[in-house]
C-alpha cells in the first residue's frame, strides 16, 4: 500500500517518466467503482496492413492519407513503433521527413497502447464495435482481429475491458443483428469468462451505446428494450450511453416515457456529453444543473451513474469546423471534469477517448507539432509532451479514488528535455 501511495504521488508531481513507473498491480476486474475506463475505437486502417480496408478513417473515400484527404485532427506520436508499425503519409515535417501513423490492424501497435495504460495508471478501455461495421467481409474480420488484440493486451497489461456496441446507423427492425453478434462472440462463454472482460454487479458488463437520441434514429426505445431484455437473458449486465438530457427528454434526447422506464431495468446509465461542455464553466454549470439531478435520480432507481469526460475537440479536416473548437486549455478542462465528479463523490469515468484523433478527443500520445500543408491543420498539445495527457487521464482516475489531493492546479508537471 505504502508503495502504490509513493508512486502515485511521484506521478502527480511529474517526478517520473512515464516508461519509467513501478509496475501497477493488475486491475479489480469486479466493478466500475474506482475505475477510469477509455473508449478504444481501434478502427484506423492503412493501405499496408493486410486488413483489405484501404485507409480506413485516416481520410476521406479511403484514399492514401496526403493534403486534401484528411480526416483526422490529431497526429498520434509514432515514435515508438518499430519500423514495420509504421506507414508513410503524403505530409512532411517542416524538416522534410515524412509524418507516419499506424494501423489498428497490426497486434504490435494495440499491445503497445495497453502497455501505455499500464505505465499511466489507466484502468482499461471499453471496446467500441459499431454493427454495422461486422456483418461480414473485411469489416467483421479488422474488428474481431482488433479484439483478440485488445483481449491479449488487457491481459498482458494487467488492465481490463468490455465491449461496446455502438448502435449508430442500424436501421429498422434490425436490433437481432446485435444479438447475433453477441451470440457468435460469446459461444460458450468463450468472451465473458476471459478473467481480464470487467464485470458489474458480479455479472459481465455489456454497454449499448446511442439509446434515446433525437437524432432520427431508426431503431427504437422499444428495440433497445428487447436488446437489454436479450443481454439480461444471457446474464449480462448492461450499461446504456444515452444523451446528455435524458432525463429531461430535451434537446439532444427523445421526449418518451419509455426511456426513462427501460434506463430503471438496467445497472448503468452513461450520459454522452462530448461537445455538450465547451469550458471550466460551462462544466461548472452542467454540474449543478443537469449533473446533480441526474445523480439523485440514478440514487434513487437504483442505477449506476458513469459520466463521461474529454479532453477537447476539433473536426476542422473532417467537417469544415473552426480548428481546436473546444480548446483543451493545456489539460484544465479536463481536469475540470475530473474536478467535478470529485466534489460530487462520484468514483468512476468513461474517457472519450482513448485513441480517437479523427474528432481530437484521443488522450493517448500525439505529436505536439504536427505535420502541415496547404488545405489541412491539425491541433497540437500546445506545447505540451505527447503522453501528458495520458498522465492526466491516469491522476483523474487517482483523484476520483482519494489517492491524491483535489487541487484547481492541473496535477502533471511538464518534465524538462
Amino acid at each position: 500500500m505504502k508503495r502504490q501511495i509513493l508512486r502515485s504521488l511521484a506521478l502527480w508531481m511529474g517526478m517520473l517518466p512515464v516508461a519509467s513507473v513501478l509496475v501497477a498491480a493488475p486491475v479489480d476486474p469486479d466493478g466500475l467503482q474506482g475505475k477510469v475506463l477509455c473508449g478504444y475505437q481501434g478502427w484506423f486502417n492503412t493501405g499496408e496492413d493486410g486488413a483489405g480496408r484501404g485507409w480506413f478513417h485516416w481520410s476521406k473515400g479511403g484514399r492514401p492519407l496526403a493534403p486534401g484527404t484528411a480526416k483526422i485532427d490529431l497526429w498520434p506520436d509514432v515514435s515508438e513503433l518499430p519500423p514495420e508499425e509504421r506507414d508513410a503519409t503524403g505530409f512532411r515535417f517542416p524538416d522534410g521527413r515524412v509524418a507516419e501513423v499506424f494501423s489498428s490492424f497490426r497486434r504490435g501497435t494495440v499491445l503497445r497502447h495497453f502497455r501505455w495504460m499500464e505505465e499511466s495508471g489507466i484502468d482499461g478501455v471499453f471496446l467500441q464495435r459499431f454493427i454495422v461495421d461486422v456483418q461480414g467481409g473485411a469489416g467483421r474480420r479488422h474488428n474481431d482481429t482488433v479484439l483478440r488484440h485488445v483481449r491479449e493486451g488487457a491481459s498482458s497489461s494487467g488492465r481490463v475491458f468490455a465491449l461496446m456496441y455502438d448502435l449508430s446507423g442500424l436501421g429498422t427492425n434490425s436490433i437481432g443483428k446485435v444479438e447475433r453478434d453477441w451470440s457468435e462472440l460469446d459461444v460458450d462463454g468463450n468472451l465473458t469468462r476471459d478473467g481480464r472482460y470487467l464485470r458489474h454487479r458480479g455479472r459481465p458488463l455489456v454497454a449499448v451505446w446511442g439509446v434515446g437520441f433525437s437524432d432520427g434514429r431508426r431503431y427504437t426505445v422499444g428495440d433497445c428494450a428487447r436488446l437489454v431484455d436479450f443481454l439480461h437473458g444471457r446474464g449480462c449486465s448492461v450499461m446504456l450511453g444515452v444523451p446528455t438530457y435524458w432525463r429531461e427528454g430535451r434537446n439532444d434526447a427523445v421526449s418518451d416515457p419509455a426511456l426513462q422506464a427501460l434506463l430503471r431495468r438496467v445497472e448503468v446509465v452513461s450520459p454522452w456529453t462530448v461537445g455538450r461542455l465547451r469550458d471550466p464553466e460551462g462544466v461548472r454549470r452542467y454540474g449543478e444543473r443537469v449533473l446533480e439531478p441526474d445523480l439523485e435520480w440514478c440514487r434513487e432507481a437504483g442505477v449506476d451513474y458513469l459520466p463521461v469526460v474529454y479532453p477537447g475537440f476539433s473536426w476542422h479536416n473532417m467537417q469544415g469546423g473552426p480548428l481546436a473548437d473546444i480548446p483543451r486549455l493545456k489539460g484544465r478542462f479536463l481536469w475540470s471534469q475530473f474536478l467535478g465528479l470529485r466534489r460530487r463523490s462520484v468514483g468512476s469515468a468513461y474517457v472519450a477517448m482513448f485513441d480517437e484523433v479523427d474528432e481530437a478527443t484521443a488522450v493517448f500520445k500525439c505529436l505536439a507539432e504536427p505535420p502541415s500543408a496547404e488545405g489541412a491543420a491539425f491541433v497540437g498539445l500546445e506545447g505540451l509532451p505527447s503522453d501528458f495527457y495520458l498522465r492526466l487521464t491516469g491522476n483523474g482516475g487517482r483523484l476520483l479514488r482519494g489517492e491524491i489531493p483535489a487541487t484547481e492546479e492541473v496535477p502533471v508537471r511538464v518534465r524538462e528535455n
